[in-house]
Order: C-alpha cells, then sequence, then structure tokens
C-alpha cells in the first residue's frame, strides 16, 4: 500500500471549473490533484462547461463554460465601458432602454445584465445541486471557478450553494483578479468582493504562490494553504519514440535548425516579443515554436506576434492545432502531440512572462530537462529561484549577456547536461506529487477531522 494511502473511507469529491479540457494550466493543474486524491483512494468527478474527462464521471453544462454566448457578453459589459456596449446589450435580448447608458460618466451595470447574470446563476446552482446529488459528493475543489472572474455567474452560484449547504471545499485559486488589470475596471465589485472569493466557514482556500495569500489575507482576513503546481518527478519521462521523432518534420524544421519552444497561450503576459528577439538577435537558425493558442483573451495580440515576428525576420510555428493533452489525429489527418513530445524534441525552452501565477512551464522544462530562458516574474524570484534552480535570467528585456548566455549554452551540451539534471534533482526535492499528497491529506483531515466515515 502506498504509505500515503487513506486508511478511511473514501471520498467523492467533485471538481468544479469553467472548463476541464485542453492544456491550460488550470485543467493540467486539477488533473494532478485528481491522479493524486485518486491515489489517496477517493474518486473524482467534474462539473464544467467542457470537459474532456471520462463522460460517465462529467456533468457538463454549458452556461458554466466561460465563452458561453450570454457569459461571454455579460463579461464584455461589465470590463468594459457598458455605456458604449448598447447595441450589445440589446442584441442579446436583454432588453431595450439602455440608450441612457451613455451619458453615465463612470463604470455602472445595466440592469438587464444583472438580470442576466442572475438568471445563469440560477440555472447553475440547480444543476450544481444535481451534480452533487448525482454523483454523492462529499467535498468540492473550486478550480479557479471562485478566484478569477471568467465565468460571474458560476461563481454566485458556487458561493450561494456553498453557503447554504456547508459542504466542506477547497477552493484551489490560480489567478485572482485584483492580478489582471482588464478586470479592475468594472461594474461587478458587488459581486467581485461576494464570490472571488468568498469567506465562509467551510472553505478552506489554497492558493500557488506565497505573494497570492499575502494579498488574499490582506483583501479579505482569509488565510491560505500555498501548495505550489507539481510535476511527478518520482516518474520521469520516457525516452521519445518514434511517433515524438516526427514533430521536428512536421512542423517544418530543417535537418539542423533549432527548435525553440515557447510552451504557453499567445497572451500580453507572456511576453512572447521576447523570444522573438533573442531569437533574433543569436542570429543562428533557429524557429520558436508556441504550442497553445490565445483565443481566450481576444487575437489582438496573437496579430502583434506575428506581425513582430514578420518584421525582424523571425521564424515562427503557432501550433496549438497540433498540439493537445493527448497524442490524436486532426480531422484532416495530421498527428496531434502532446506537450512531452514537444519538450522532448526543442533545444530550448523560452519562458519571458511578465506575470504568471506560479510557473507551469518552469516545472516542465524542469520535468523534461531542458534548458530555459525565463524572466525574471515575481513569483519566479519569490518562490522558485530562491530554491536554487539555474536557468539563463533576465530582468524585462533582453540585454547582451542574455544573449551570450544562450549561445555559450546551446554550443556547450555539457552546461546543459549539468543545469538540467541540477533542476531535476530540484524539482523532486520541492515540487513532487509527493509534496502535494502530504498537503492534501492534511488539507482532508482539516476538512472532516479523524474520523472514519466521511459522509455528509
Amino acid at each position: 500500500m502506498n504509505p500515503m494511502q487513506s486508511t478511511k473511507s473514501p471520498l467523492h469529491i467533485g471538481f468544479v471549473s469553467t472548463r476541464f479540457s485542453g492544456t491550460d494550466g488550470v485543467s493540467l493543474e486539477a488533473e494532478k490533484w485528481a491522479e493524486v486524491l485518486e491515489g489517496l483512494g477517493h474518486q473524482c468527478f467534474y462539473f464544467a462547461g467542457s470537459s474532456d474527462r471520462p463522460p460517465e464521471r462529467s456533468y457538463v453544462v454549458p452556461e458554466a463554460l466561460f465563452s458561453h454566448p450570454t457569459v461571454a457578453a455579460v463579461s464584455t459589459i461589465v470590463f468594459n465601458q457598458p455605456w458604449l456596449l448598447t447595441d450589445l446589450i440589446e442584441s442579446l435580448q436583454f432588453g431595450r432602454g439602455s440608450r441612457k447608458m451613455l451619458d453615465i460618466p463612470t463604470p455602472a451595470r445595466p440592469p438587464q445584465t444583472t438580470r442576466a447574470i442572475l438568471d445563469v446563476k440560477e440555472l447553475l446552482k440547480k444543476n450544481i445541486h444535481a451534480f452533487v446529488e448525482k454523483y454523492e459528493i462529499h467535498l468540492l475543489i473550486p478550480e479557479n471557478a471562485l478566484t478569477i472572474p471568467m465565468n460571474i455567474p458560476l461563481g454566485l452560484a458556487l458561493t450561494e450553494f456553498i453557503a447554504e449547504t456547508g459542504i466542506p471545499t477547497i477552493a484551489h485559486h490560480h489567478d485572482f483578479y485584483w492580478e489582471r488589470q482588464r478586470f479592475l475596471v468594472n461594474s461587478v465589485n458587488d459581486y467581485l468582493r461576494m464570490s472571488f472569493p468568498p469567506v465562509l466557514p467551510s472553505i478552506h482556500h489554497v492558493v500557488i504562490n506565497s505573494w497570492a495569500a499575502n494579498e488574499l489575507s490582506l483583501r479579505t482576513g482569509a488565510s491560505a494553504t500555498v501548495i505550489p503546481n507539481v510535476m511527478d518527478f518520482d516518474h520521469p519521462p520516457l525516452p521519445p519514440d518514434a511517433y515524438a521523432l516526427e514533430l521536428r518534420g512536421d512542423l517544418g524544421l530543417a535537418p539542423g535548425e533549432q527548435f525553440f519552444l515557447q510552451p504557453t497561450r499567445i497572451v500580453q503576459r507572456k511576453g512572447i516579443e521576447h523570444a522573438i528577439e533573442l531569437v533574433k538577435r543569436l542570429g543562428i537558425d533557429a524557429r520558436l515554436v508556441i504550442s497553445h493558442g490565445g483565443l481566450d483573451e481576444g487575437d489582438a495580440y496573437e496579430k502583434r506576434v506575428v506581425e513582430f515576428a514578420d518584421l525582424l525576420g523571425v521564424k515562427i510555428c503557432l501550433s496549438a492545432d497540433i498540439f493537445g493533452p493527448q497524442r490524436d489525429q486532426t480531422a484532416d489527418g495530421r498527428k496531434i502531440y502532446n506537450l512531452a513530445d514537444a519538450y522532448s524534441q526543442s533545444d530550448l525552452v523560452t519562458y519571458p512572462s511578465t506575470i504568471e501565477g506560479f510557473g507551469n512551464a518552469f516545472l516542465e522544462a524542469a520535468y523534461y530537462r531542458r534548458p530555459l530562458v525565463v524572466n525574471n516574474y515575481s513569483i519566479y524570484a519569490i518562490d522558485i529561484k530562491p530554491k536554487g534552480f539555474r536557468a539563463i535570467e533576465f530582468d524585462g528585456f533582453i540585454s547582451d549577456e542574455t544573449v551570450a548566455q544562450t549561445r555559450t549554452l546551446l554550443e556547450e551540451p555539457h552546461q546543459v547536461e549539468e543545469m538540467v539534471e541540477h533542476n531535476y534533482r530540484l524539482g523532486k526535492r520541492y515540487f513532487s506529487y509527493r509534496v502535494l499528497e502530504r498537503q492534501l491529506a492534511t488539507l482532508i483531515g482539516e476538512c472532516f477531522g479523524e474520523r472514519n466515515n466521511f459522509s455528509v
């Protein structure tokens, strides 16, 4: 038996999020939590607007997805200038009469928008009740659904359900709204204070970095457990197989061409211009491969990235269509590769983010033993770098030293080997599944006490 195996009755654990699909950080971390919790003997179920988890354990409600038309329209209205969005308000049949908003000098929420939020909230709360009853859920784990207001009705529905039932809850927070500039000017501050996150007796808060714990305490008075993102360092990745070896050819890389991997979404805070500049200034035959899309936050930044690469004459691949959670095939017969394939074939990982909740790509680079160029973003400086990890670092801009260090590393395989082995050892010590097992077991004990019967 696993030494961390629970001897208590197994729990039915309900994960809740706007989606559990794809390769976004929240979906990936939720999958890791579920793997560890099931290793402790529990069963996991999923409530979301989109799910690639087993259908027999998934409860899918379209309105839970942040891109649902009504939910997306509400977000556009309340996080922009609603007095400039009356056509959108009326086109969604929220009701007419919003033209008077043109004369309001500060953000205000049209009553039609409030009604839409509350209508969707009631629908979602009804379905959360049904989800909990259907799968006999003992413990809820909202994954960022009570953290960042991508779906305001879902956060409100969860808050009311938890308040009304007192169900034990571990709220897993990845990105708070106050960490994102686009959410700071809004007409829903009442809802944000109520549900993002709520402070309720049955909720145990978990954050992924120490700065977030401090901010949560200062803003709400709530304490939080810090559980960083993890990788399964106790089980190293397998060597690349024949399938993975075809990736470079499918990306159009020529023999000898360097493969620089940017394993992030195409959103502004990822700082992809820095990676493009690095490729240009190295002056070598290299291509920047971007593994994720960016339409969650519009396409303006993606266009900027493409135009900037064209301006500098840097070859890039926007490859979200051939990367997924697992190997598969596209509709037109092309291979879909997983992120392990991407890392295994890359020569260098670029991670020039200006803001990150933690740093999935950093841990992945350590796990897959790849050298890394990283911007010295705040959470890296506070929670990762002090552990002793080695990377090529820069502070907000690509310097001559950054270029020189990168060139030297690419030319000296023994330095790469020393760096990646050192980082793997530290990853195993600080960011492994074993660390997560211990912390989750402790949290469950805090939720239920030392009882042998967890039934509710």
